[in-house]
């Protein structure tokens, strides 16, 4: 009985712990946002604006969300370029990367409701 109150209670710190770490904002100087996760991004970025717009040259449907997709990498791009000024305060470098993951997370939505336009699925050819 001792032992499991004792694993339990240090599993409870361990978590405790770990949720103190996430709390806690990026030191003052480190990246705000990884490089993987940022050509990951891209690349996703990249995809889904290259789907949709092909699938626009033959789905009328597509069009508007083929217009509307090349804005996604680029306010990626005006998020990095606000993060890594040297003069933005952290708390604003911080919230560029907020707003990466934001624009990475709609991009990765949008291609997953292409074959909803008539597209195919992604990584599919039709």
């Amino acid at each position: 009985m001792r032992r499991a109150r004792r694993a339990l209670l240090a599993a409870a710190l361990l978590l405790g712990a770990c949720k103190q770490q996430e709390d806690r904002p990026p030191a003052a100087g480190s990246a705000v946002i990884g490089e993987v996760e940022l050509k990951r991004g891209r690349d996703a970025c990249g995809a889904y604006v290259e789907q949709v717009c092909a699938c626009a040259r033959t789905v009328p449907a597509a069009q508007e969300p083929c217009a509307l997709a090349r804005a996604l990498p680029e306010s990626i791009e005006v998020a990095v370029e606000v993060s890594a000024h040297p003069d933005t305060e952290r708390k604003d470098a911080v919230q560029s990367a907020t707003a990466i993951r934001k624009a990475i997370a709609r991009c990765i939505e949008k291609a997953a409701k292409l074959p909803e336009l008539g597209c195919a699925a992604p990584g599919l050819r039709r």
